[in-house]
Protein backbone atom coordinates (compact mmCIF):
# COMPACT_ATOMS: atom_id res chain seq x y z
CA UNK A 1 0.00 0.00 0.00
CA UNK A 2 1.50 3.17 -0.82
CA UNK A 3 0.42 6.36 0.89
CA UNK A 4 0.59 10.04 -0.63
CA UNK A 5 2.16 12.91 1.39
CA UNK A 6 -1.29 14.15 1.30
CA UNK A 7 -2.51 11.21 2.88
CA UNK A 8 0.45 11.30 5.60
CA UNK A 9 -0.73 15.07 6.49
CA UNK A 10 -4.07 13.81 6.73
CA UNK A 11 -3.74 11.40 9.45
CA UNK A 12 -1.14 13.23 10.98
CA UNK A 13 -3.58 16.43 11.22
CA UNK A 14 -6.37 14.11 12.80
CA UNK A 15 -4.12 12.61 15.36
CA UNK A 16 -3.31 16.31 16.40
CA UNK A 17 -6.73 17.04 16.77
CA UNK A 18 -7.60 14.12 18.94
CA UNK A 19 -5.56 15.20 21.32
CA UNK A 20 -6.85 18.29 21.76
CA UNK A 21 -10.40 16.73 22.29
CA UNK A 22 -10.70 18.20 26.35
CA UNK A 23 -9.26 20.91 24.88
CA UNK A 24 -11.22 24.90 24.65
CA UNK A 25 -10.03 25.06 20.94
CA UNK A 26 -11.20 21.68 19.41
CA UNK A 27 -13.70 23.37 17.21
CA UNK A 28 -11.42 25.89 16.04
CA UNK A 29 -8.62 23.26 15.59
CA UNK A 30 -11.46 21.23 13.37
CA UNK A 31 -12.60 23.92 11.21
CA UNK A 32 -8.80 25.14 10.70
CA UNK A 33 -8.08 21.31 9.30
CA UNK A 34 -10.92 21.38 7.21
CA UNK A 35 -10.00 24.78 5.34
CA UNK A 36 -6.88 22.90 4.28
CA UNK A 37 -9.48 20.84 2.31
CA UNK A 38 -12.01 22.86 1.82
CA UNK A 39 -12.60 26.56 1.39
CA UNK A 40 -15.50 28.44 3.16
CA UNK A 41 -16.28 31.74 4.87
CA UNK A 42 -18.06 31.09 7.75
CA UNK A 43 -19.15 27.99 9.89
CA UNK A 44 -21.09 27.21 13.31
CA UNK A 45 -21.56 24.46 15.29
CA UNK A 46 -24.66 23.92 16.56
CA UNK A 47 -26.90 21.60 18.51
CA UNK A 48 -30.53 21.71 17.40
CA UNK A 49 -33.56 20.52 19.30
CA UNK A 50 -36.93 21.26 19.51
CA UNK A 51 -36.46 24.55 21.41
CA UNK A 52 -34.29 27.29 20.15
CA UNK A 53 -30.81 26.50 19.00
CA UNK A 54 -27.73 25.83 21.18
CA UNK A 55 -24.18 27.02 20.18
CA UNK A 56 -20.73 25.15 20.72
CA UNK A 57 -18.35 27.87 18.73
CA UNK A 58 -19.22 30.22 15.60
CA UNK A 59 -16.74 32.25 13.36
CA UNK A 60 -16.76 35.68 14.58
CA UNK A 61 -18.38 38.65 12.39
CA UNK A 62 -16.96 40.94 10.03
CA UNK A 63 -15.69 43.05 13.08
CA UNK A 64 -14.75 40.10 15.38
CA UNK A 65 -17.78 40.48 17.62
CA UNK A 66 -20.90 38.29 17.36
CA UNK A 67 -23.02 38.68 14.29
CA UNK A 68 -25.62 40.72 14.50
CA UNK A 69 -27.37 38.51 12.21
CA UNK A 70 -26.96 35.56 13.49
CA UNK A 71 -28.24 36.92 17.07
CA UNK A 72 -31.47 36.97 14.60
CA UNK A 73 -31.08 33.39 13.40
CA UNK A 74 -31.26 32.72 17.15
CA UNK A 75 -33.91 34.30 18.25
CA UNK A 76 -36.46 32.75 16.30
CA UNK A 77 -35.31 33.28 12.55
CA UNK A 78 -34.13 29.48 12.59
CA UNK A 79 -37.36 28.67 12.75
CA UNK A 80 -37.30 28.98 8.94
CA UNK A 81 -33.66 27.55 8.25
CA UNK A 82 -34.23 24.78 5.25
CA UNK A 83 -31.60 22.72 7.68
CA UNK A 84 -33.28 23.08 10.96
CA UNK A 85 -36.80 22.23 9.13
CA UNK A 86 -34.92 19.05 7.89
CA UNK A 87 -33.52 17.86 10.96
CA UNK A 88 -36.82 18.32 13.31
CA UNK A 89 -38.96 16.16 10.23
CA UNK A 90 -36.35 13.70 9.49
CA UNK A 91 -32.94 13.23 11.83
CA UNK A 92 -30.82 11.78 10.04
CA UNK A 93 -26.93 11.41 9.81
CA UNK A 94 -25.35 12.11 6.91
CA UNK A 95 -23.80 15.12 4.73
CA UNK A 96 -26.76 17.57 3.73
CA UNK A 97 -26.15 20.38 1.38
CA UNK A 98 -28.85 23.64 0.69
CA UNK A 99 -30.36 22.59 -2.48
CA UNK A 100 -31.31 19.09 -0.81
CA UNK A 101 -33.23 20.05 2.14
CA UNK A 102 -34.28 23.88 0.88
CA UNK A 103 -38.25 23.99 -0.47
CA UNK A 104 -38.98 25.32 -3.39
CA UNK A 105 -39.39 28.83 -3.38
CA UNK A 106 -36.78 29.60 -1.22
CA UNK A 107 -34.69 31.82 -2.97
CA UNK A 108 -37.77 33.92 -3.22
CA UNK A 109 -38.43 34.29 0.18
CA UNK A 110 -37.67 37.28 2.43
CA UNK A 111 -35.63 34.98 4.78
CA UNK A 112 -33.76 34.58 1.84
CA UNK A 113 -33.10 37.83 0.59
CA UNK A 114 -32.70 39.86 3.58
CA UNK A 115 -31.04 36.83 6.51
CA UNK A 116 -30.15 34.11 4.49
CA UNK A 117 -28.23 35.84 1.35
CA UNK A 118 -26.38 38.31 3.56
CA UNK A 119 -25.24 35.81 5.98
CA UNK A 120 -24.43 32.90 4.30
CA UNK A 121 -24.32 34.38 0.91
CA UNK A 122 -24.20 31.49 -2.06
CA UNK A 123 -24.16 27.77 -0.89
CA UNK A 124 -24.32 26.05 2.85
CA UNK A 125 -23.73 22.44 3.53
CA UNK A 126 -24.43 20.78 7.19
CA UNK A 127 -22.53 17.83 8.32
CA UNK A 128 -25.24 16.13 10.85
CA UNK A 129 -24.75 14.15 13.97
CA UNK A 130 -27.81 12.39 15.60
CA UNK A 131 -28.06 12.06 19.30
CA UNK A 132 -30.43 10.80 22.20
CA UNK A 133 -33.59 12.83 22.52
CA UNK A 134 -34.15 13.98 19.31
CA UNK A 135 -31.09 16.41 19.71
CA UNK A 136 -29.02 16.87 16.34
CA UNK A 137 -25.19 18.13 16.20
CA UNK A 138 -24.79 20.19 13.80
CA UNK A 139 -21.93 21.49 11.70
CA UNK A 140 -22.39 24.12 9.26
CA UNK A 141 -20.13 25.62 6.59
CA UNK A 142 -21.18 28.44 4.35
CA UNK A 143 -19.34 29.89 1.02
CA UNK A 144 -19.53 32.56 -1.20
CA UNK A 145 -19.59 30.51 -4.19
CA UNK A 146 -21.51 27.15 -5.17
CA UNK A 147 -19.57 24.17 -3.48
CA UNK A 148 -18.03 21.69 -6.68
CA UNK A 149 -19.03 18.04 -6.66
CA UNK A 150 -15.73 17.85 -6.22
CA UNK A 151 -15.75 19.32 -2.77
CA UNK A 152 -18.85 17.46 -2.35
CA UNK A 153 -17.03 14.22 -2.71
CA UNK A 154 -14.19 15.32 -0.73
CA UNK A 155 -16.13 16.14 2.14
CA UNK A 156 -18.22 13.05 1.71
CA UNK A 157 -14.91 11.04 2.24
CA UNK A 158 -13.72 12.72 5.37
CA UNK A 159 -16.98 13.07 6.88
CA UNK A 160 -16.88 9.68 9.03
CA UNK A 161 -13.64 11.09 10.84
CA UNK A 162 -15.17 14.61 11.48
CA UNK A 163 -18.57 13.08 12.67
CA UNK A 164 -16.66 10.67 14.73
CA UNK A 165 -14.29 13.33 16.47
CA UNK A 166 -17.36 15.73 16.59
CA UNK A 167 -19.39 12.82 18.69
CA UNK A 168 -16.24 12.21 20.94
CA UNK A 169 -15.79 15.85 22.00
CA UNK A 170 -19.65 15.83 23.84
CA UNK A 171 -17.70 14.05 26.53
CA UNK A 172 -16.17 17.12 27.05
CA UNK A 173 -19.28 19.73 27.05
CA UNK A 174 -21.19 18.06 29.14
CA UNK A 175 -22.13 21.92 30.76
CA UNK A 176 -23.96 22.35 27.37
CA UNK A 177 -25.22 18.72 26.90
CA UNK A 178 -26.92 18.75 30.43
CA UNK A 179 -28.76 22.39 29.95
CA UNK A 180 -31.87 22.61 28.81
CA UNK A 181 -32.44 24.32 25.28
CA UNK A 182 -33.82 28.06 25.46
CA UNK A 183 -37.72 27.10 24.49
CA UNK A 184 -38.52 27.71 21.36
CA UNK A 185 -40.42 31.66 20.93
CA UNK A 186 -43.96 31.47 21.61
CA UNK A 187 -44.71 33.95 19.16
CA UNK A 188 -48.23 33.30 18.46
CA UNK A 189 -49.31 36.54 20.54
CA UNK A 190 -47.00 38.48 19.54
CA UNK A 191 -47.92 37.77 15.84
CA UNK A 192 -51.57 38.29 16.39
CA UNK A 193 -50.73 41.87 18.61
CA UNK A 194 -48.31 42.95 15.45
CA UNK A 195 -50.98 42.67 13.01
CA UNK A 196 -53.19 45.51 12.02
CA UNK A 197 -56.66 43.74 12.98
CA UNK A 198 -57.34 40.24 14.47
CA UNK A 199 -60.87 39.04 14.33
CA UNK A 200 -60.17 35.94 16.03
CA UNK A 201 -56.89 34.00 16.93
CA UNK A 202 -54.97 32.16 14.96
CA UNK A 203 -55.38 28.08 14.87
CA UNK A 204 -52.17 25.48 15.21
CA UNK A 205 -52.81 24.70 12.03
CA UNK A 206 -52.52 28.31 10.40
CA UNK A 207 -49.45 28.76 12.33
CA UNK A 208 -48.23 26.06 10.93
CA UNK A 209 -48.82 27.06 7.47
CA UNK A 210 -47.72 30.16 7.71
CA UNK A 211 -43.94 29.33 8.95
CA UNK A 212 -43.91 27.16 6.00
CA UNK A 213 -44.92 29.56 3.82
CA UNK A 214 -42.16 31.81 5.14
CA UNK A 215 -39.71 29.62 4.37
CA UNK A 216 -40.40 28.80 1.13
CA UNK A 217 -42.61 26.06 0.66
CA UNK A 218 -45.02 25.77 -2.33
CA UNK A 219 -48.77 25.20 -1.36
CA UNK A 220 -48.30 22.10 -2.98
CA UNK A 221 -44.99 21.31 -0.21
CA UNK A 222 -47.07 22.35 2.16
CA UNK A 223 -50.12 20.33 2.03
CA UNK A 224 -47.56 16.70 1.41
CA UNK A 225 -46.17 17.87 4.73
CA UNK A 226 -49.54 18.34 6.50
CA UNK A 227 -51.24 15.94 4.41
CA UNK A 228 -54.08 18.16 3.58
CA UNK A 229 -54.75 19.39 0.05
CA UNK A 230 -53.18 22.15 -2.25
CA UNK A 231 -56.92 24.37 -1.83
CA UNK A 232 -57.05 23.87 1.85
CA UNK A 233 -53.59 25.50 2.14
CA UNK A 234 -55.07 28.39 0.25
CA UNK A 235 -57.77 28.63 2.68
CA UNK A 236 -55.70 28.83 5.42
CA UNK A 237 -53.25 31.48 3.84
CA UNK A 238 -56.35 33.38 3.53
CA UNK A 239 -57.93 33.09 6.87
CA UNK A 240 -54.52 34.04 8.05
CA UNK A 241 -54.13 36.97 5.94
CA UNK A 242 -57.54 38.23 6.97
CA UNK A 243 -57.15 37.48 10.42
CA UNK A 244 -53.34 39.59 10.59
CA UNK A 245 -55.12 42.79 8.51
CA UNK A 246 -52.22 41.79 5.67
CA UNK A 247 -52.04 41.02 2.10
CA UNK A 248 -48.74 39.70 1.36
CA UNK A 249 -45.99 37.20 2.49
CA UNK A 250 -43.91 40.17 2.81
CA UNK A 251 -46.03 41.66 5.55
CA UNK A 252 -46.27 38.37 7.45
CA UNK A 253 -42.68 38.05 6.86
CA UNK A 254 -42.43 41.41 8.97
CA UNK A 255 -45.16 40.56 11.39
CA UNK A 256 -42.88 37.17 12.31
CA UNK A 257 -39.64 39.08 12.57
CA UNK A 258 -41.56 41.54 14.91
CA UNK A 259 -43.19 38.67 16.87
CA UNK A 260 -39.75 37.33 17.46
CA UNK A 261 -38.83 40.58 19.34
CA UNK A 262 -41.82 40.17 21.74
Amino acid sequence: MSLTLQDIAWHQSVGRLIEQLDRPGFWLALVRLLEQYLPFDSWVVLLFSDGRPQVFAECPGTDGGPDSLFQDYLRGLYQLDPFYIASRENNAAGLFRLGEVAPECFEQTDYYQRYFRLNVVADEVQLNVPLEGGRTLCLSLGSRQRFSPEQIALLGLIQPWVAGLMRQRLTFEQELMASPPPPAPAWQAQLEAAGQKVESALTARELEVGRLMLSGCSSKEIARKLDISAETVKVHRKHIYSKLGIKSQSELFRLFLKAQEG
